[in-house]
């Protein structure tokens, strides 16, 4: 009888610890975005909050891919890019790219259509915005 209790007891904190814990990502998608000077076929960005990774999906259009395929002939029509991301104040970032007194990031505002660029140089900060999305979508995955 008491073998069967502790059993029991074993059962219910698996089940408590395992089977009632689940995990959630949040995953939103930004899509259709314009761009102040170039052009695409498809420009797209992926966030999944949970895994803190941003995927950038696009395809230029074929006035843009040749006036970067002219200075460097590396330059593909289809581009896919992977950066990692951070969330701080509801704004996502990437992580900065550059040197410590001159760096740039891409920011965006939690479910908000538009794509920031902010530079940073000696501690002055500017914000231009760089494009404007269409359509957003967002996903909550549980497993």
């Amino acid at each position: 009888m008491r073998k069967n209790n502790f059993q029991l007891i074993l059962l219910i904190i698996y089940f408590v610890i395992f089977g009632f814990n689940k995990v959630s990502s949040e995953i939103f998608v930004l899509s259709k975005c314009d761009h102040k000077e170039d052009k695409f076929l498809k420009n797209e960005y992926i966030f999944d909050l949970n895994e803190l990774i941003m995927t950038r999906n696009y395809v230029y259009n074929e006035k843009t891919f040749q006036k970067y395929r002219i200075t460097d002939l590396s330059v593909k029509k289809s581009n896919i890019y992977v950066r990692n991301i951070y969330e701080e104040d509801g704004k996502i970032f990437t992580l900065k790219h550059g040197y410590p007194q001159f760096y740039t990031q891409i920011l965006f505002v939690k479910e908000k259509p538009e794509i920031f660029m902010k530079s940073v140089l000696n501690d002055i900060e500017g914000i231009s915005k760089i494009s404007t999305c269409k359509k957003i979508e967002k996903f909550d995955q549980q497993s």
